[in-house]
């Protein structure tokens, strides 16, 4: 019997659709539109894409949306001003400076200048001290949306085996603390791990999260189990193909006779994240406003 596919797709459809109620309300209460600021420097194609995708899914939502372009060119200290300049901006509750950053920039400089009550990227020192101490604050978005998707299929994950792969400050150490937050028992395994695939064996979930194409084999998947990829990968063109196609972390066709559920790739954990970064934006509004 061939696994569940987890329909990331749809589940952040719902979850914008909450978003969107509740921007609705945000705006009745307090007469104003939650905010979201998107910086984005250089021209990336494929950052281009992220920050298009999430201005429009903003607006959308019903909040607003103040883009910032800025070319590659742009110095240290310009960026920094500018981020100072949303800090200090009452109609902006979230900012997000889209990474990766051109060379001359320090990305750890930018984030450590961002008010932690708008990191709704989730990845300011102070948020990521408050996920480990198990405080309130702004949870980074992928492994966000990770989480709600295994509880798509698992709503009581106490005491189950999980294992993630992948130590990222992305994704890796955010998600395993919010799956020991909700009582699973958690082993976070990289590239230094003896004998991952018997590791992998005994996980009723499993995060991937190492950005290698299809590292994760079927006959390292304990049968029935969860598979969460949060991996996004481009293999090379095949002859004729102007592109080559996008595959995850996971031997997917592999995974899915044997796991129990599993995301696929695209369409599982990525649509997720900007769902999760609005929903990151309305409850940094909603703190700010004492809501």
């Amino acid at each position: 019997m061939s696994a569940r596919i987890i329909d990331g797709k749809a589940i952040a459809a719902d979850l914008r659709g909450k978003v969107a109620e509740d921007a609705a309300a945000f705006l009745q209460q307090t007469g104003r539109k939650a905010g979201l600021a998107v910086v984005l420097v250089g021209n990336d194609p494929a950052s281009e894409v992220y920050v298009g995708s999430k201005v429009r899914m903003t607006r959308e939502t019903g909040m607003g949306s103040f883009e910032h372009r800025l070319p590659a060119e742009t110095s240290e200290a310009d960026l920094l001003a500018l981020v100072a300049r949303l800090n200090a901006d009452p109609a902006v509750d979230g900012i997000l400076v889209q990474l990766p950053l051109p060379r001359h920039i320090d990305s750890g400089f930018v984030i450590l200048a961002i008010d932690p009550a708008k990191d709704v990227d989730g990845l300011h020192p102070e948020n990521a001290g408050r996920l480990m101490a198990g405080l309130p604050g702004l949870v980074p978005c992928t492994p966000l949306g990770s989480m709600l998707l295994v509880e798509s299929v698992m709503p009581d994950i106490s005491g189950a085996n999980a294992v993630v792969l992948g130590r990222s400050v992305l994704v890796g150490k955010p998600v395993a603390q919010l799956l020991l937050a909700a009582n699973a028992t958690v082993t976070m395994a990289h590239s230094k791990t003896a004998d991952l695939p018997a590791l992998c064996r005994t996980a009723d979930i499993l995060v991937a999260a190492v950005g290698r194409p299809q590292m994760v084999k079927g006959d390292w998947i304990k049968p029935g189990a969860t598979v969460i990829d949060v991996g996004i990968n481009r293999l090379a063109p095949a002859e004729g193909a102007a592109k080559g196609r996008l595959v995850g972390d996971v031997a997917y066709d592999e995974a899915l006779e044997i796991a129990g559920a599993i995301t696929p790739v695209p369409g599982g954990v990525g649509p997720m994240t900007i769902a999760c970064l609005l929903k990151n934006t309305l409850t940094a509004a909603r703190r700010r406003a004492g809501l």
